[in-house]
């Protein structure tokens, strides 16, 4: 099938001074622009369950967005600064934060001009000794390094990460994190590391909202997508289908599975990594339909979810999910995804309503906002700049609605 997409029609002026560079001081005073059916509303975040249709099932991502950039130095002095992506070995997030001594991580290296050979280091106090993190390039990638860090200190890499790291504040803000950045750019629910970018839908969210929409019935599940950095790519191909997707890995507990099941149709994720998350369900769902088995060692891939028989329902995908993952006695599914949303006649299987932030123009996830609403972003974003809506990570919110 031929694929293209002018990513010029997904344009829009978006002034610096628009751009939110701070949060707001309570959460969920955000505004609220609701789309539903076409009609436009402006309300307040907390009013979040007075329009969501009654009943809803909310889906949360609870990543935990990791202290990812750390300042190291050769011995010239040289400042380095290496900002940790994704685990290499070990290769899985959980035993990568747990090691101690040495592992290997996928980076970015700025100032990587000045660092061609030999250790770049840096000294900290712990526990009144003096110890040591150095780290050596041990393969080259093109933008990514490989970097491999060993440690003197009796402390785990995530540990050390909580020690030595900055939380990796999105490019766009075009300023240094703040000590308000280590908790405002945390979700709430954020529980397991792994991410350098937080699912920003969930920032407005407080313990004192979700108590509330609980009480009035609404229901809550959890998914876990660790957010790379190529979340914040451009895309610079005049032809967006020619943008090569990132990787993400994610992972869905059965329990989670059985509740969307009983909820189908009511599902409303919080945010485009939800989105993502979910919506990569039918692609394993169809390998078990067709090869036996999720496969979930390969990647789902870019257009795989397009290449679904049209009859192929989230509903279905989610009966064979869960008989599966019941008959092999699986608690929980890992996988990763490139998965591509664009509005190239994309069927949404799982979701039914989002709650997301405002994106940056030209940018794959306002793609996905179009899948979603059509050409009527162009309205929904008009809009919101008519009405000092506040745009980007700490910028204020929007739920979707068809």
């Amino acid at each position: 099938m031929e694929r293209h997409i002018d990513i010029n029609d997904y344009d829009y002026p978006l002034p610096e001074a628009r751009i939110a560079k701070f949060p707001l001081a309570e959460r969920s005073a955000s505004k609220l622009l609701v789309w539903d059916h076409g009609t436009i509303d402006e309300r307040h975040f907390g009013d979040l369950g007075d329009v969501l249709p009654a009943g809803q099932l909310l889906v949360f991502n609870n990543t935990k967005v990791i202290r990812a950039r750390i300042i190291m130095h050769k011995p010239s002095g040289a400042r380095i600064e290496v900002f940790c992506l994704e685990p290499h070995d070990p290769a899985d997030y959980e035993r990568a934060f747990a090691v101690r001594g040495s592992c290997t991580w996928s980076c970015i290296v700025g100032n990587l001009k000045k660092w061609k050979e030999g250790p770049v280091e840096i000294r900290f106090d712990h526990e009144g000794h003096e110890e040591y993190l150095r780290a050596w390039r041990v393969g080259d990638g093109g933008r990514e390094q490989l970097v491999r860090f060993e440690w003197s200190a009796a402390m785990t890499f995530g540990q050390l990460l909580e020690h030595l790291g900055r939380i990796p504040i999105p490019p766009y803000l075009n300023r240094e994190s703040e000590e308000i950045d280590n908790t405002r750019y945390q979700t709430v629910y954020s529980r397991f590391e792994g991410s350098v970018a937080a699912p920003t839908a969930g920032l407005h969210f407080t313990p004192e909202l979700i108590g509330q929409m609980r009480e009035r019935g609404f229901e809550f599940e959890e998914v876990t997508l660790h957010v790379g950095a190529g979340t914040f790519l451009p895309v610079k191909e005049a032809d967006a289908t020619k943008h090569p997707m990132h990787t993400e890995h994610f992972e869905i507990r059965r329990t989670t599975v059985e509740t969307l099941l009983r909820k189908w149709g009511a599902v409303t994720a919080v945010g485009t990594t939800s989105v993502r998350t979910l919506e990569s369900l039918p692609a394993l769902a169809w390998r078990i339909r067709t090869e036996g088995s999720p496969a979930t060692e390969r990647i789902i891939g870019q257009w795989e979810l397009y290449d679904l028989p049209r009859e192929f329902t989230g509903r279905e995908a989610l009966e064979t999910l869960l008989t599966y993952m019941n008959t092999e006695g699986l608690d929980r599914l890992k996988a990763a995804t490139q998965i591509m949303i664009t509005p190239l006649d994309y069927e949404f299987r799982i979701v039914r309503n989002i709650v997301t932030n405002f994106h940056q123009p030209k940018s794959t996830l306002l793609l996905l906002i179009a899948a979603y609403v059509g050409d009527d972003w162009h309205r929904i974003y008009d809009y919101a700049l008519g009405h000092d809506f506040r745009f980007l990570s700490y910028g204020d919110s929007s739920l979707l609605m068809r």
